[in-house]
């Protein structure tokens, strides 16, 4: 769905909020095929699975210590 760009500014974003509330400005409808749409997050929740199921153990392994070793580096580097 397409949005409308919402302001930071407090009293910009209220303004937009009443120009929606009194129909001045319209939310933009949506061009997606809702089937598309269906179909690619269907794709989406399989990937996870069956990208961990055709690794082998070996190499699950080797991306959750590269994942964990990044994790801390973040953690050092904030403190």
């Amino acid at each position: 769905m397409a949005k409308i760009q919402r302001s930071a500014d407090v009293n910009k974003r209220a303004k937009q909020i009443v120009d929606l509330a009194t129909g001045e400005i319209q939310e933009p409808v949506s061009t997606k095929n809702p089937a598309a749409v269906e179909l690619g997050r269907l794709g989406g929740l399989k990937g996870g699975k069956a990208r961990a199921e055709a690794l082998s153990p070996e190499r699950r392994k080797e991306i959750a210590k590269k994942a964990v070793e990044s994790r801390w580096k973040k953690k050092e580097e904030g403190q």
